[in-house]
């Protein structure tokens, strides 16, 4: 074998996941195709999940000082730091669970530090993958052998396809061209028109428009679609273009092959929620192979890698095609997002909003019973121990193991054990998740997961 897991790419999904197999005792191997690392500005920061599983393995100073720029950025090109539900600039930004404006090549960057010291190949397209009973053989220029292979190649995953899973879902009913752009004279201003939608903040630009319109005229071609107004644009760089088309794989395993990130879901970039799914795939899928690896669980514990992170995708493509709905050309939509921006200033429902571009009501069921919250992601809690002194859990979950947070006489050669005077109990998994709180038995919730 020349590795344990092969991962096939090194964006953040690929680089987080990496360092997760390592951390968990595996001996993982990166594939990636490009040559060197994108410098292309897709995703400009992650959610408060994918915050918090970065802050717990020890990257939240990197995290907190590109927020600083990103958040600026973000009130540059947009007109506010506030969250937005269909680009309805209204949600409130949580205190207790913030998110991360960070541009992705700025987290690419950040992450492959945390992975230093693992093989990361690049310049090596996947173009054959081989199953067996024993394990994968992946060609990339040469031939790999590998126990498993993680596809976390984007949302035309090679992996996907060479593997046979199926990818269900609905095709794009709005396409989106932005970029970097200068214009000379002037510029039709920003917001709804009858054709579309027209972003201008900053030097940002762009245009969402039914993604039947024409592609090949150029952006000033669509700009005029949109807003119906002739602008001479003298330069366009940075073009970037995506639509709302939203799928996902129907499993996440077959066999020795698993999927993470874009490679099992694509979806809108509508409230920026892609690598806040895609993150805590990794942080759920890592230490679960590290335990199948070393021989503490059987492979059938793999299994619950679909049966928790596949509802998390379909929480995520079933809010962005409602915001689709809502960026729709048109007198009835803009009626309807009337309301829906009236009824995002109650607080209940603002905080509604918030929690679901979060993910942080998102909860696990368990073959156990267990009220919550056990199953959901436990936040940055600040522990007190006995003797007074303080501490954050994040202080605590550098070492991947699990983490039970007691101030009773608890141990288990299992987890690490954090004294708790103020909170608790609690057993967490590696990836953040309330294991057990106290409700039911302590040793079936260890056995499950440990």
């Amino acid at each position: 074998m020349d590795a344990d897991v092969i991962v096939v790419g090194a964006g953040p999904v690929g680089l987080f996941l990496a360092a997760e197999l390592k951390l968990a005792g595996a001996e993982p191997l990166v594939l990636e195709r490009r040559e060197t690392p994108s410098e292309e500005p897709r995703a400009r920061g992650v959610g408060a999940l994918a915050t918090e599983a970065l802050w717990r393995r020890g990257l939240g100073e990197q995290l907190t000082a590109a927020d600083v720029e990103g958040t600026k950025d973000l009130a540059r090109d947009h007109g506010s730091t506030r969250g937005h539900f269909a680009s309805i600039f209204k949600i409130v930004p949580s205190d207790d669970r913030p998110r991360t404006n960070i541009w992705q090549p700025e987290l690419e960057r950040v992450l492959a530090k945390h992975a230093e010291g693992i093989r990361i190949l690049r310049g090596h397209e996947v173009t054959a993958l081989e199953s067996d009973v024993d394990g994968v053989t992946v060609t990339a220029g040469k031939t790999w052998r590998a126990r498993y292979v993680v596809g976390c190649d984007g949302g035309r995953s090679t992996v996907r396809k060479l593997a046979g899973f199926g990818f269900p879902g609905t095709p794009a009913l709005l396409r989106t061209i932005a970029g970097q752009a200068r214009f000379a004279g002037d510029v039709p201003p920003a917001g709804r028109h009858p054709g579309g939608t027209f972003l201008h903040g900053g030097s940002m630009v762009g245009v969402t428009e039914p993604a039947s319109a024409p592609e090949t005229a150029g952006f000033a071609a669509s700009v005029r679609r949109v807003t119906g107004v002739d602008v001479v644009v003298e330069e366009f760089r940075e073009e970037r273009r995506f639509t709302d088309q939203a799928r996902q794989a129907d499993t996440y395993r077959r066999g020795r092959v698993l999927l993470a990130g874009d490679a099992a879901h694509v979806h809108s970039p509508s409230g920026g929620q892609g690598l806040n799914l895609g993150i805590p795939d990794a942080a759920n899928l890592g230490w679960k192979l590290g335990a199948v690896l070393r021989g503490d669980k059987p492979e059938a514990f793999l299994d619950t890698y679909t049966r928790e992170r596949h509802p998390a995708g379909e929480a995520v493509l079933r809010n962005t095609r409602a915001q689709s709905a809502l960026l729709a050309p048109g007198p009835h939509v803009d009626a309807l997002r009337e309301i829906v921006a009236d009824v995002m200033d109650l607080p209940e429902a603002n905080r509604y909003f918030a929690e679901l571009l979060a993910g942080t009501k998102l909860r696990y069921d368990f073959p156990y019973p267990a009220g919550r919250p056990a199953g959901e992601h436990c936040p940055d809690l600040e522990i007190v121990d006995a003797g007074g002194r303080k501490s954050r859990l994040h202080e605590h979950t550098r070492t991947g193991r699990g983490l039970l947070l007691t101030s009773e006489d608890l141990a288990d050669p299992r987890v690490d054990v954090v004294p708790a005077a103020n909170t608790g109990p609690l057993l967490l998994r590696p990836d953040g998740v309330i294991a057990w709180a106290g409700e039911g038995d302590l040793a079936t919730a260890l056995d499950t997961w440990f």
